[in-house]
């Protein structure tokens, strides 16, 4: 059976960043900087919105007050690829 990651923590680091540790111990951060923000997303476009950024625990993963939400597998190849020292 496949890992299926859950997010237990986020933490805003920057425009467009964000900290995450994962409930097997492993975290890093994730730079969403220069993605271009469609739909739902759209406004995610606003530092100060992307920063309204919250955890979800009933999916296990993170989201905004507009219900936009983002898988967590991709989250965790994404932050996996900037492990942050300590974070297990």
């Amino acid at each position: 059976m496949r890992y299926l990651p859950r997010v237990v923590q986020v933490q805003v680091t920057g425009p467009h960043r964000l900290r995450l540790r994962f409930d097997d111990g492993n975290g890093g951060e994730v730079d969403f900087a220069g993605r271009r923000w469609r739909g739902v997303f759209e406004p995610l476009a606003d530092p100060e919105y992307f920063a309204q950024v919250r955890l979800e625990p009933d999916a296990e993963t993170i989201s905004w007050p507009n219900g936009a939400d983002m898988a967590p597998e991709t989250l965790y190849e994404r932050a996996l690829g900037h492990a942050v020292p300590g974070a297990a």
